[in-house]
């Protein structure tokens, strides 16, 4: 494949990246921040037989949404495959507590990303086709007290997605929606590790298996897709009482 892949620089993104260029895929790299990017091309090329490139990009700046991507297409000579990890993150007590983080992680994590995929989704279906993976959560799930703000963001992503994948599969856009658990990275780090959690090289290989397959949602670890029916069925009066 010829991947873009927004956000490889950490977490389950860079173990992502890491199996991809390991087995022979061509990746063009997206961030925010040039050293990152750099450090992050340099690991990759550990695992890749090709010199992996990138260009700056930012989830808060749709301004450089069209260059980036234009890069990417120069570099790989027409990219059939976009990633998408890259995401703000903040607790719920964090974003009630700042107006300024909160109107960060809506814009960053519903709004410019579903703006950075129509870019990608034109491109794609212009020439026919393509995969279009993106990092959801399963906070978008259900209305859960810890991730009511963070989870509302994702809900909406989650929608999005699942149109693409309704209006556009016959024309040849695999839409994929990676819906993560639990997983240790530095997103989680300090949060309480349910008995299930993972790392992040853990579900790699599951998330892998979704894009080859064009599996339009994917749970990651497995267990969530059970842990989040139990939830999704569970009576209103019940999820008022709990904390999950």
């Amino acid at each position: 494949m010829k991947v873009v892949f927004f956000g490889a620089t950490s977490g389950m993104g860079r173990s992502l990246a890491r199996a991809m260029a390991a087995r022979g895929d061509r990746l063009f790299l997206l961030g925010r921040s040039p050293e990152e990017l750099l450090r992050s091309a340099a690991d990759l090329d550990v695992y890749g037989a090709t010199p992996v490139k990138s260009a700056v990009c930012d989830l808060l700046q749709p301004e450089t949404f069209d260059a980036a991507l234009a890069s990417a297409d120069a570099e790989l000579g027409r990219f059939d495959t976009v990633v998408i990890a890259a995401a703000l993150f903040g607790t719920q007590d964090q974003l009630e507590a700042d107006p300024a983080l909160t109107a960060a992680v809506l814009t960053a994590d519903f709004t410019n990303t579903i703006l950075f995929c129509e870019v990608a989704r034109k491109l794609l279906l212009a020439r026919g086709g393509g995969t279009l993976c993106v990092f959801s959560s399963v906070a978008g799930d259900r209305g859960r007290k810890p991730v009511i703000l963070y989870g509302a963001a994702k809900a909406g992503l989650s929608f999005y997605l699942e149109g693409l994948d309704h209006k556009f599969r016959a024309a040849g856009l695999n839409a994929v929606c990676v819906k993560p658990g639990f997983v240790k990275t530095s997103m989680t780090s300090g949060l309480p590790s349910p008995p299930f959690a993972c790392g992040p090289d853990d579900v790699a290989p599951r998330i892998l298996r979704a894009i080859d397959r064009g599996t339009p949602v994917v749970y990651a670890p497995a267990i969530w897709q059970w842990v989040m029916l139990v939830i999704k069925n569970l009576p209103r009066f019940v999820m008022r009482r709990i904390g999950f």
